[in-house]
């Protein structure tokens, strides 16, 4: 579905399909800097922006892009992370950040996916913080990590946001290096591929 007729339609080259969206005023995104959703692992709480708590221990939203990679990010060391865009309820395009063993529970829910011939990008998810102890210190350490249930998503948003991400370059530049290992990815834009307009996104 990558050719484009009007403003707001998107023609499905195999069918003839016209899929209408509404605007793209009706979403916020500003390239390469979405809403920051982070997912607190000590706490086990997320929140937005490092700041603004959310009420309970889940966050539910319906994935428009993702990539699944090996990276040095953020000055955490090179880890196994899960980057996962989505449209929260403020219609702001907005991304979260998993790693760790809430990775491997991300590839433990693609996986039915896949057999059912769905992806992420056709599913709500809500993320849960579940408890864990690490007994071998002492005092005991007590940690959190996300587990994932999906249910099936309204067909019609499904349309108007599969058609929003392939019309808009999705990523985050904060996260962004040229050595990640991508595992995965979908709807992904990665700037690298393009080395005249990294030129202009990156800082000297």
């Amino acid at each position: 579905m990558n050719a484009k007729n009007k403003p707001g339609e998107i023609i499905n080259e195999s069918t003839g399909e016209v899929i209408n969206f509404q605007p793209a005023d009706r979403f916020k995104y500003l390239e390469g800097h979405p809403r920051q959703y982070r997912f607190d692992a000590k706490e086990g709480v997320f929140n937005i922006n490092g700041t603004e708590k959310l009420e309970g221990r889940t966050l539910t939203f319906q994935p428009i892009a993702w990539r699944i990679f090996t990276d040095n990010i953020l000055n955490m060391g090179t880890k196994n992370w899960a980057e996962i865009f989505f449209v929260d309820e403020k219609n702001c395009v907005s991304a979260v950040l998993f790693h760790g063993y809430s990775v491997d529970n991300i590839f433990r829910l693609i996986e039915p996916l896949f057999y059912d011939d769905l992806t992420l990008a056709d599913v709500v998810i809500t993320a849960t913080a579940e408890k864990k102890e690490n007994t071998k210190i002492q005092p005991k350490g007590i940690y959190y990590i996300a587990t994932f249930s999906y249910k099936l998503a309204n067909r019609e948003e499904t349309k108007t946001l599969k058609a929003f991400s392939q019309a808009n370059k999705i990523f985050r530049l904060e996260t962004l290096t040229d050595i990640a290992n991508i595992k995965t990815a979908y709807n992904y834009h990665n700037p690298f591929n393009e080395p005249d307009e990294t030129e202009l996104l990156l800082p000297a």
